[in-house]
C-alpha cells in the first residue's frame, strides 16, 4: 500500500513540477536537443551517479561489516550531553503534524533529490547542476568516514520507541533501510542535502521552484527532529557540512568561471 501512496505522491509532485517550475515556453519548443545538453553536462551526471552507487554499496554491503568491526554505538555519547530532548517529541506527536512531516521526509524530500537534477539537466542549468554534483561529492566524501567508523544509532531506535514512519506507513522501513542504515546519523545527510538542493535551485532564477525548495529544506530539517530520527548534533553537523561545502563551491566556481 505504501508503495502506491509514495508513487501517487511523486506522480502528483511531478505533474506540479512540470506545470509550475518549467519555463512557460519550454514545452512549445520543437527542438529541445536533450542529447546535446546531456553531453555538455556529462561530468556532473557521472559524479551524481557514482556517489549514489557508492552510497548503496556502503549501506547494503560495507556498513554492516565495518559496524560489527567497530563494535560500539556512539549514540550513548550524544545522549550523554543532549539528554532526552529529541526523545521528548516522540512522546508528544500530534496526528496532523506526524502525517505531514512523515510525508515531507519520506516522499517530498526524495522527490526533490531526483527532480532537481532532472530539471537542471532538461533546462540546461549548468551552474545549478555543477553545484549540486560537486556539492554532493564534497558532502559525501566528508560524511563517509563518520558513517563507517562512528556509528550512531538514530533516536527512536536508541530509545526503543515506535518508528514514526511505520506508524504512518506500515512496513515501509524494509524499503527505507535499503537506502540508508539506522546508524548513519552523523552528520545528517537529509539536512546537508536539502540545504544543498535549495542552494542549487536558487541558481535557476525560478522563483516558484526556489521557494518550494527552501520550504522543503525547512520542513525536512524540522522533520528529522520532530520524528525523533536524528539527534540535534546530527542536524548541526549536517548544516555545518552543507554550508562549508557551499563556501568551497562558491570559491571554486568563481575561479572556474574566470578561466
Amino acid at each position: 500500500m505504501w508503495i502506491v501512496i509514495l508513487g501517487v505522491i511523486n506522480l502528483i509532485l511531478l505533474i506540479i513540477g512540470l506545470k509550475f517550475f518549467f519555463p512557460k515556453d519550454f514545452w512549445t519548443e520543437k527542438n529541445v536537443k536533450l542529447l546535446l545538453i546531456i553531453q555538455k553536462n556529462l561530468l556532473p551526471i557521472i559524479i551524481i551517479s557514482v556517489v549514489v552507487i557508492v552510497h548503496m554499496l556502503e549501506v547494503n554491503i560495507i556498513d554492516p561489516i565495518v559496524t560489527k568491526w567497530v563494535g560500539y554505538d556512539y549514540a550513548n555519547v550524544i545522549q550523554g550531553f543532549e539528554g532526552n530532548t529529541v526523545y521528548w517529541f516522540s512522546q508528544h506527536w500530534t496526528p496532523v503534524l506526524l502525517y505531514f512531516f512523515v510525508i515531507m521526509y519520506i516522499a517530498v524530500y526524495p522527490f526533490t533529490l531526483w527532480f532537481a537534477p532532472t530539471y537542471f539537466l532538461v533546462t540546461d542549468q549548468k551552474k545549478a547542476l555543477k553545484t549540486l554534483a560537486y556539492g554532493l561529492l564534497l558532502i559525501y566524501l566528508i560524511a563517509l568516514p563518520f558513517y563507517l567508523f562512528i556509528p550512531i544509532t538514530n533516536v527512536y531506535t536508541f530509545y526503543g520507541v515506535n518508528s514514526s514512519l511505520e506508524t504512518v506507513l506500515p512496513s515501509i522501513e524494509g524499503f527505507f533501510y535499503s537506502t540508508t542504515t539506522n546508524n548513519n546519523c552523523l552528520p545528517s545527510l537529509h539536512t546537508a542535502m536539502t540545504i544543498l538542493v535549495a542552494y542549487s535551485v536558487s541558481f535557476t532564477g525560478n522563483k516558484k521552484f526556489t521557494y518550494f525548495a527552501y520550504f522543503c529544506m525547512i520542513c525536512v530539517i524540522i522533520s528529522v527532529i520532530y520524528l525523533s530520527i536524528h539527534w540535534i548534533t546530527d542536524v548541526i553537523t549536517g548544516s555545518i557540512l552543507a554550508i562549508g561545502a557551499i563556501f568551497i563551491l562558491r570559491k571554486f566556481m568563481r575561479v572556474d568561471e574566470n578561466r
